[in-house]
C-alpha cells in the first residue's frame, strides 16, 4: 500500500514539473498570434473600428498623457516602420510626455496589434485611417513623426492634410528615392512565398543591417515577429507582408517632396544604407547608387521649402533606437 502511495505521488509530481517546465518553455518561446494579442505593449492599447473594403477591421494605437497637468497639452503622432509596430517608440513616448506632450501611437492596419487583412494597401488609406483615428480623438492639430516607412506614410499624411499637420519629422525615412528605379519588380505571389519561408535568423541577419553595431536591446524587435512564425495565423501576416512591401515599391513619394508646405526636419542616421528589395538587385552599380542616406538627406532637405536637416554620424537607420538621447535633441530643438 506504501509503495503504491508513493508511486502515485511521485507520479503527480512528475506530471506538475513536467507542466512547469513546458509552462517556463512556453514563456521562453512563445507564439504570438497575428495580432499580438498576448504581447504587452508599453502603454495602454485602445483599438478603433475601421471598414475597408467590406472588412470589419481594427486600428490599434496608444494614446498617452503628458505627466503635466496641462489640459490642452501639444500632440505628437509617432508612425512606425515596415518591420516593427508601435511599441519600439517606448523610450521617446516617455520622453515626450515628460516633456508635456501627449503623444498618439498608431499600428497601421497590417501591422502590430490591428488587423492583418487582405485588401489593397496604399498610403493614401492609411493617411486616411490615420486621420480618422486623430478626428475619433478630437485632434486638429499634431505634429507627425515618421521613421522608415512611418516616413513614407507622414509625407503622404503631410500631403493630404497640411492643415492638420503642423510639422513634420523623417527619421531615417526610406523612399526617399524611387525604388523601381533599381529594384527588379515580383509579384505578390513572389512576395509571399518568400514571406512564408521567413525565419528567425532571416530577420534577425536583415535587423542586423541597420545598426552599425548590435546590442542586447536590439533582440526584442527580432524576437516578436520570429513568435508569429510558427503560430497558425502567420499565412495572415506574410500576406500583410507581402502586400505592404508592394505598396512601398508602387507608390513612390519622393517626387512629391518639393510639394510639401510644413516645416520639415529629417533626422538622418549616417551609417544607413537602406534599400527595400536591395537582395533582388544584381547589378552592382545600381547597388553603389542606392541608399545612400547621407547624400539622399542633403537632397530631400532641399527640395522641401522648408526642410532642414540633422545629420547624426555613426548611426543607422533607428536613431530613436540607437542613439535616444541624440535624436531626441534633435527633435525637442526643432519642435521649439
Amino acid at each position: 500500500m506504501k509503495l503504491r502511495i508513493i508511486f502515485l505521488l511521485l507520479l503527480v509530481a512528475s506530471f506538475f514539473s513536467f507542466v512547469t517546465s513546458a509552462q517556463i518553455k512556453q514563456n521562453i518561446n512563445p507564439s504570438y498570434d497575428a495580432e499580438l494579442t498576448h504581447y504587452n505593449y508599453p502603454f495602454a492599447v485602445k483599438f478603433m473600428p475601421l471598414q475597408l473594403e467590406n472588412q470589419l477591421l481594427k486600428m490599434a494605437y496608444m494614446d498617452v498623457a503628458p505627466t503635466g497637468n496641462n489640459l490642452q497639452p501639444p500632440v505628437i503622432m509617432l508612425l512606425h516602420g515596415k518591420n516593427f509596430f508601435g511599441a519600439y517608440w517606448k523610450q521617446t513616448i516617455q520622453f515626450l510626455t515628460g516633456k508635456g506632450y501627449r503623444v498618439i501611437v498608431p499600428d497601421q492596419v497590417g501591422f502590430g496589434k490591428s488587423s492583418k487583412a487582405d485588401l489593397h494597401y496604399s498610403f493614401h488609406q492609411l493617411a486616411q485611417n490615420t486621420k480618422k483615428l486623430l478626428d475619433t480623438l478630437g485632434v486638429k492639430k499634431v505634429v507627425v513623426v515618421g521613421h522608415s516607412m512611418g516616413g513614407m506614410l507622414a509625407t503622404r499624411f503631410a500631403l493630404m492634410y497640411p492643415e492638420t499637420t503642423e510639422k513634420l519629422i523623417l527619421e531615417n525615412p526610406i523612399g526617399l528615392e524611387d525604388y523601381r528605379r533599381g529594384v527588379p519588380f515580383q509579384s505578390v505571389e513572389e512576395v509571399y512565398a518568400n514571406e512564408l519561408k521567413n525565419s528567425e535568423s532571416a530577420i534577425r541577419n536583415y535587423h542586423n543591417t541597420y545598426y552599425p553595431a548590435w546590442k542586447p536591446e536590439y533582440d526584442e524587435w527580432v524576437r516578436v515577429p520570429a513568435a508569429q512564425i510558427p503560430h497558425s495565423d502567420y499565412p495572415k501576416v506574410a500576406l500583410a507582408s507581402a502586400l505592404t512591401f508592394q505598396m512601398i515599391y508602387q507608390q513612390p513619394v519622393s517626387y512629391e517632396f518639393p510639394d510639401i508646405k510644413v516645416p520639415t526636419l529629417l533626422i538622418i542616421g549616417q551609417e544607413d544604407r537602406t534599400i527595400v528589395g536591395k537582395g533582388l538587385i544584381k547589378d552592382p552599380e545600381k547597388l553603389k547608387q542606392m541608399g545612400q542616406y547621407p547624400k539622399l538627406g542633403k537632397q530631400v532637405a532641399k527640395a522641401i521649402p522648408k526642410g532642414s536637416l540633422v545629420e547624426l554620424k555613426g548611426i543607422g537607420h533607428i536613431p530613436h533606437l540607437e542613439a535616444p538621447d541624440k535624436f531626441h535633441d534633435a527633435l525637442l530643438k526643432f519642435l521649439k
